[in-house]
């Protein structure tokens, strides 16, 4: 009985290690369960409203499939009407990953339709992530590749891990072109020569080349990744209030489409409502007071 039950005491204890080896290991990588969906919205621990949408498909390098693209579109869907969420970070589930682009295993199996119908969702889906309200950052921990880079600059910055190797869109190189807004988006962020140079060439950069050139805004400092830099910033913009972000986020995002006159018309009504909020009231207090402001969103 003695022998049985220290046997039995050995095992309890030997199960107890793994289950705490597991979740070491599970708050390390900050890993989803292989079940878990594709892609899911989660808070940031300890740091109040600030979100992570995260992408979970580690063993394809989160490429984007029917199934990841239809809950991406669920979680842009959900946040958008979020009064919580004050800024999003979109990043990997794991570490050393961002997104690999289209699932070109997938695509391969599609019908014409289906093709069709996936790249209308993408451009769908996309387009929420750029109109968020909040603003929003790519946290670029791996590859962009492709629809990869595309999502990321569907985002208001991009933040590349110091190690990553590579980023760039070369569709071209199969026989294609960029086709969810990156001929628009990355002209309208870089300029016409350097779109071109970019598409043209197919070139794959470093984090460090990217950031050279104004793909991404910030690399994160060596051993740290870009997750750690965009919560940095996100924290930084979490502070102020949020329906000042939101305006700012409406005036600096028609510049594109608007003459200066029109612009500056469009700022000031922006403007105009902010000055009657209850957030505006409680800065004003804070400044006289000498303290921190307690932005709530109203």
């Amino acid at each position: 009985m003695i022998l049985v039950a220290s046997r039995t005491s050995s095992l309890t204890t030997l199960r107890s290690v793994r289950v705490a080896c597991t979740a070491r290991r599970y708050i390390q990588t900050r890993q989803a369960p292989a079940n878990a969906a594709e892609a899911y919205l989660e808070p940031v621990q300890d740091r109040p409203g600030i979100t992570s949408l995260l992408l979970n498909r580690p063993k394809a390098k989160n490429a984007i499939s029917l199934r990841l693209l239809k809950e991406f579109q669920e979680c842009l869907d959900k946040v958008q009407f979020d009064k919580e969420t004050r800024v999003l970070v979109v990043r990997s589930s794991t570490v050393g990953s961002f997104c690999a682009g289209a699932d070109l295993i997938e695509r391969a199996s599609m019908s014409k339709a289906q093709v069709d119908k996936f790249l209308i969702d993408l451009r769908r889906a996309l387009g929420t992530l750029e109109n968020l309200p909040m603003p929003t950052i790519a946290a670029i921990d791996g590859p962009a590749l492709g629809g990869g880079l595309e999502l990321g600059l569907a985002c208001d910055l991009r933040v590349a891990g110091h190690a990553v190797t590579k980023i760039g869109l070369p569709e071209v190189k199969l026989g294609i072109i960029p086709g969810a807004g990156g001929t628009q988006r990355l002209t309208r962020l870089l300029g016409l020569a350097k779109a071109k140079d970019l598409i043209f060439t197919a070139r794959v950069m470093t984090a460090q080349e990217a950031h050279q050139i104004g793909v991404v805004d910030y690399v994160s400092a060596p051993e740290t990744t870009a997750f750690d830099k965009a919560l940095e910033l996100a924290q930084q913009m979490s502070a102020n209030a949020p329906l000042a972000l939101k305006a700012a986020k409406q005036a600096i995002s028609r510049v594109p489409e608007l003459g200066l006159e029109s612009g500056l018309d469009f700022e000031r009504a922006s403007y105009e409502p902010l000055l009657h909020t209850k957030d505006r009231l409680e800065a004003l207090q804070a400044f006289k007071e000498k303290r921190a402001p307690v932005f709530k969103g109203e």
